[in-house]
């Protein structure tokens, strides 16, 4: 190697050790806030609502939030099918998705351990955010973040993912029996908090039948729907009803409401579950049909 070769050798490793990725600093601060949104969905400790006595129930959980922490941290490149390897950049704009609607059951089952257990095995392939008992203990089961299987096959208006998109409530009743008033309470309780916390809108707090007409009729006829929407949970029809128009289109109402109308008559039995109650037949009577407009119009203010 001649003299003039060798000092283009050592001017070349000085630059390359001088070069730095542009991107350092930005990549430092992305790293630190996901550091702090690991924290916020790893988080296990009581949230400040009335009767929450801590309940841990830890081991599949700890595993399932290890696999979450690992593909929130991955980096790097990935390969896509035509053979382009994709750059990893992290922004530094960015923080974790928040529910949009929230979905009541009942747990169609005897007792809140029955249902924690039933939460709690694999095999189930069920799960929800919150159990609230008769006596109004409230149990959470997974972070307001994360994505609980309560929903199942399920659609509102164009969202056909409900689970990615809400937080799941069960309430401990076999659909038979009236709901507590403890209950109730506390998850007035609870819907108060998660609507300020998520900016849920009124209308976007919804039954599980409204979301999956034919398949479920949960919470039962029982639910006090009007009351909640009293306290500002869910929109309910005008005391006095307004006659709808001659022309008006209940199939097309239904749908601009959210329900799935392709089964029209499952369609209108979920809307009479939870607007009308005393009645859940198909038959659309006068009373429904001005239900269904009354719906209508609060729908699209």
């Amino acid at each position: 190697m001649t003299k003039k070769h060798f000092c283009y050798l050592i001017l070349a490793i000085i630059i390359t050790s001088c070069s730095t990725n542009p991107y350092k600093n930005t990549e430092k601060v992305y790293d630190q806030q996901l550091k702090t949104l690991e924290g916020q969905i790893t988080s296990k400790e009581a949230q400040p609502i009335p009767v929450v006595p801590p309940i841990v129930i830890d081991t599949s959980y700890a595993q399932q939030l290890g696999i979450i922490k690992d593909t929130l941290s991955k980096t790097g490149s990935t390969s896509l099918l035509n053979g382009i390897q994709t750059e990893w950049i992290g922004t530094v704009n960015f923080n974790l998705r928040k529910p949009s609607f929230i979905i009541i059951h009942h747990t169609a089952q005897d007792s809140l351990q029955q249902t924690i257990n039933t939460f709690t095995k694999t095999r189930t392939q069920v799960s929800a955010h919150y159990v609230i008992s008769e006596n109004g203990k409230v149990v959470q089961m997974l972070n307001d973040y994360l994505r609980a299987w309560h929903a199942g096959a399920s659609t509102w208006g164009k969202n056909t993912d409900l689970n990615s998109s809400s937080i799941g409530i069960e309430l401990d009743n076999n659909g038979f029996k009236p709901f507590t008033e403890a209950q109730i309470s506390s998850l007035v309780a609870l819907l108060t908090k998660l609507k300020k916390d998520y900016n849920i809108p009124t209308q976007n707090i919804l039954g599980h039948s409204d979301i999956a007409p034919g398949r479920k009729q949960d919470p039962s006829a029982l639910f006090p729907w009007k009351t909640l929407a009293e306290k500002g949970f869910g929109i309910w029809s005008d005391e006095i009803l307004e006659e709808a128009p001659f022309d008006f289109k209940i199939e097309q109402a239904l749908r601009i409401i959210g329900y799935n109308t392709k089964n029209l008559s499952a369609a209108i039995m979920a809307f009479k579950l939870h607007y009308i109650q005393t009645d859940v037949t198909p038959t659309l009577d006068r009373k429904t049909i001005d239900t269904i407009y009354s719906i209508y119009k609060k729908q699209l203010q």
